[in-house]
């Protein structure tokens, strides 16, 4: 009698894959599955929101919050379901939201430049696009786009927080945790180290004090480009190197907007108030295009 055929043994993916010699990284459990990231960087804008109306009282109104907010959270739910056909996390949404209402102060009375912060962000992300990913960082594109085109309207956030100490520790404090639980403290150390540095050679050059010119970097604006935008992980080039040339390079940038506004050239003028963000606007997804376009394509 012929013996019967038996089946080979069956493997599971893991076995195949550990076989193969690849081990999976562990899930992550507990609190580590909870502070994602994401929601970190959405805690972060939640606390710099409610230091800044608590302290300094920079709403406008309350209802300018929900409204903003509103738009941008069925914006990003509306575009990704028409375009892509799935139900996204609003969060994204929510920290860009949070973003526009902290940083813009438009003119008294002027509720529109917070709603319209909020839909060119939450758009950007779907239009301004290669291989499936956003160029620019959406608060980013959204402010420094508003500022150009309505410049006698709008303004940014400056000097409404005065020289308080305390929330800037604590704001610094717990955006440092955030960027380096993302896994890019490098970025924004980068950042920091190339403008003081650059920020003490211009203070030489201008025959200023040295502080005068390091100071801004506290400012709010200068806290949401370090732990917001410079480190947004889907504008971001991939590797570490890239990451620290590129972040020099706006740092440099930047620099050389103030020094132009000094040496009083008019085309710097309509960025005055905010080069660092111009800069960011210009290198970064030029860097991005860059970085995507020497990636291989994916086929399935």
């Amino acid at each position: 009698m012929n013996a019967s055929v038996q089946p080979p043994p069956l493997t599971s993916p893991v076995s195949s894959t550990a076989a193969a010699g690849v081990v999976a990284p562990p899930a992550k459990t507990g609190l580590a599955a909870v502070l994602t990231p994401q929601r970190m960087v959405s805690s972060l804008v939640t606390l710099i929101l409610v230091i800044g109306q608590l302290g300094f009282n920079i709403l406008p109104s309350l209802w300018v919050l929900p409204v903003t907010l509103g738009t941008a959270m069925l914006l990003e739910a509306g575009l990704s379901r028409v375009l892509r056909g799935v139900w996204p996390s609003v969060l994204s949404a929510y920290i860009a939201g949070n973003s526009v209402v902290i940083l813009v102060k438009p003119q008294s009375g002027l509720w529109w430049p917070f709603v319209l912060g909020a839909a060119i962000a939450i758009t950007s992300k779907y239009v301004l696009t290669y291989r499936s990913r956003h160029l620019w960082n959406p608060t980013n594109f959204a402010i420094t786009a508003m500022v150009l085109i309505a410049p006698h309207s709008i303004s940014i956030l400056s000097h409404e927080w005065g020289n308080e100490v305390w929330p800037v520790a604590v704001i610094w404090g717990v955006g440092l945790v955030v960027v380096r639980r993302a896994k890019l403290l490098h970025i924004t150390l980068t950042y920091l180290v190339s403008f003081v540095v650059l920020a003490v050679l211009r203070a030489a050059l201008m025959g200023r004090d040295w502080m005068t010119e390091v100071t801004p970097v506290t400012g709010t604006m200068y806290q949401f480009l370090m732990f917001f935008m410079l480190t947004d992980p889907r504008t971001t080039v991939s590797s570490t190197k890239g990451r620290v040339l590129v972040t020099i390079l706006i740092a440099l940038a930047e620099c050389g907007l103030r020094l132009a506004n000094d040496f009083g050239y008019a085309w710097a003028q309509p960025v005055a108030t905010i080069p660092a963000m111009a800069s960011l606007f210009v290198i970064g997804p030029i860097a991005m295009l860059i970085d995507l376009r020497n990636k291989p394509v994916r086929t399935s």
